[in-house]
């Protein structure tokens, strides 16, 4: 199996023709692009757009205006890791930038039949990328899936992860709301 990586898994973000989805299923992802941004958070600093960053945004919004779609579900446990939280924060400006981002309680997903720890994104709804991580949650690559059976079944399980996920706006000021009824807790 050969893994996709760097310049070859990014030319797949510009080289779908409708949809690029996404289903994020993990805790923690050890990104190494990630590891400044994340440690600032979790110092309480505020956050910055990098070249990375920067370049991702730069991307969906040049998708979207040429009429195609960046969605993405992602399924988070209660209480939040300190990763999701980061990515919570940054996700703004995926949505600023034209991502339709929803979230989906991780037990609800279980109920629902989803799996855990499989992260793909779903490319035209023909094409997977079967994002494969180490050990320590860091990305290896993506590997390219194109089996008939698979994708439908992709399909599916983005079809009911879509239908029960909340939008980001919604779900995070249901988060905000939240933590602000713990800290008036005595």
């Amino acid at each position: 199996m050969g893994l996709l990586r760097g310049k070859d898994f990014d030319a797949q973000f510009t080289g779908f023709d409708h949809t690029a989805w996404r289903l994020e299923t993990r805790e923690v992802y050890n990104v190494e692009e990630e590891a400044e941004d994340f440690a600032r958070f979790l110092a309480g600093e505020p956050p910055r757009i990098d070249d990375y960053s920067r370049a991702w945004y730069d991307m969906i919004q040049a998708a979207v205006a040429a009429g195609k779609r960046f969605a993405r579900v992602r399924v988070v446990p209660n209480p939040l890791t300190d990763y999701l939280r980061f990515e919570a924060e940054a996700c703004q400006l995926n949505v600023a930038a034209g991502e339709d981002i929803r979230y989906l309680d991780a037990g609800r997903a279980r109920e629902l039949g989803l799996p855990r720890n499989v992260d793909f994104w779903l490319f035209d709804s023909i094409r997977i990328a079967q994002l494969h991580f180490d050990e320590d949650n860091r990305p290896l690559g993506a590997e390219i899936i194109r089996d008939p059976v698979r994708v439908v079944e992709a399909n599916r399980l983005r079809d009911v992860a879509w239908h029960y996920a909340i939008p980001f706006h919604t779900w995070w000021a249901a988060q905000k709301g939240a933590n602000e009824q713990r800290r008036e807790r005595p």
